[in-house]
């Protein structure tokens, strides 16, 4: 298991048809942000990592707190209603992508893959977005996002 993470810069072409950097962000440690303007509907990067069940993500969330490794260095996305890519085994920078209540990017799941697309046109510059949508019955995380659209936490209403 790769457990090396990417490092802030350009995230390697192979990861996007668009060059993106990851960088300090205005909302929490890293994000990733467009160095090219990208159109709206366009796969933007696919979220990486090992696909874990719901019993393996638990154990190793459970391990890697024991080990005293921080909470929000947890890359989590669900897959589906049974597996969970762990993005913190990933390099392609996808998991250093912050949560928004406005977002500018739309998760896709196809064919066993976790696709981000531009919900509209992004400017150069611009950070990348992705309303993580936690489930109303998980314990409610605040957000922090700023923006005008901001339901104060990341789980759905």
């Amino acid at each position: 298991m790769n457990r090396k993470l990417s490092k802030p810069g350009p995230i390697p072409q192979q990861f996007s048809p668009f060059r993106l950097r990851i960088s300090r962000s205005k909302i929490h440690r890293w994000g990733v942000f467009a160095l090219d303007a990208i159109p709206r509907g366009k796969k933007v990067i696919e979220y990486l990592g090992d696909h874990l069940t719901l019993p393996q993500a638990s154990r190793r969330f459970r391990r890697n707190l024991r080990l005293g490794k921080p909470r929000d260095n947890v890359y989590f996305a669900r897959l589906n209603r049974h597996i969970v890519i762990d993005g913190f085994t990933s390099r392609s920078g996808a998991q250093f992508i912050n949560h928004s209540c406005d977002p500018n990017l739309s998760v896709r799941r196809i064919r066993g893959r976790l696709l981000l697309f531009s919900r509209r046109r992004i400017q150069s510059g611009e950070e990348l977005f992705s309303d993580y949508a936690f489930k109303r019955d998980l314990p409610k995380v605040p957000c922090h996002c700023g923006s005008p659209k901001c339901r104060g936490m990341m789980n759905r209403k």
